[in-house]
């Protein structure tokens, strides 16, 4: 099966700064890659040039950040899934924990947004994870399934679908890395409701090269969803040939 190795920029990065990186990692030997599938999700602005600068060859799939669930219309400040394709997103991350807690993100408006992705023929990256005190009361299974469950609601074929397990206690610069013991029954309670209906399912949440592995080998990660440590291009690629050499 494929494994996943992503990285999401946040609110960072110039156009001269997403123009280095996407230059280097192009011309990084790929070939050493094999059956990892890499993907990048820049800020909107850099999205177009970091797709110009890796060409329409690249093994390297784009992602947006964010994408309205109307093709088009009034709606100040927020961009389409037509048009972050049309600038060269094949992801739309959908859902993210920061999303739903300072911009009013609901299970609904992440139905509706998964729904408008797979229209378009894109890859929803559906995030979902519970909050520290969810994770302190033993309910972290319970949210994140009823988090899923919201999210795919109504969607027939499921299987162009990447789940991504981030765990709000252990994301962003004060996150606690999680270890294999704490997030294996989630895991395994996505594979028996999920398992073989969705394209896959990845780990986020303070993933770095001191853990990468071990997370990688709970059952039922098919990838890894990283933020800081993959925000220089040295630190992705060093990720990458971290996770080949398995």
């Amino acid at each position: 099966m494929t494994t996943w190795v992503g990285t999401s920029w946040k609110m960072n990065k110039t156009l001269a700064q997403a123009r280095d990186y996407a230059r280097t990692l192009a011309a990084t030997d790929q070939r050493r890659w094999r059956g990892i599938q890499p993907f990048i999700i820049p800020p909107a602005t850099a999205l177009s040039t970091v797709s110009e600068v890796l060409g329409p060859r690249s093994p390297i799939l784009l992602g947006a950040q964010n994408a309205h669930w109307e093709d088009a219309g009034a709606w100040t400040g927020e961009v389409s899934v037509p048009q972050v394709a049309d600038a060269g997103a094949q992801i739309v991350e959908i859902g993210h924990s920061e999303r739903r807690e300072f911009f009013a993100e609901t299970d609904e408006t992440v139905n509706l947004k998964v729904a408008a992705t797979l229209r378009h023929g894109l890859t929803p990256l559906v995030c979902v994870g519970e909050p520290a005190d969810v994770f302190a009361r033993g309910e972290s299974v319970a949210h994140v399934l009823r988090q899923v469950r919201a999210a795919l609601d109504g969607v027939r074929d499921t299987s162009g679908v990447l789940l991504a397990y981030e765990p709000v206690w252990a994301i962003g610069s004060g996150g606690r890395p999680a270890t294999p013991s704490d997030i294996g029954e989630v895991f395994a309670a996505l594979a028996t409701e999920w398992g073989g209906a969705v394209r896959g399912v990845l780990f986020g949440g303070s993933v770095d090269p001191s853990n990468a592995a071990a997370t990688l080998g709970v059952d039922g990660v098919h990838g890894l969803f990283v933020g800081r440590a993959a925000w220089d291009v040295e630190g992705f690629v060093g990720l990458l040939e971290l996770v080949a050499s398995r």
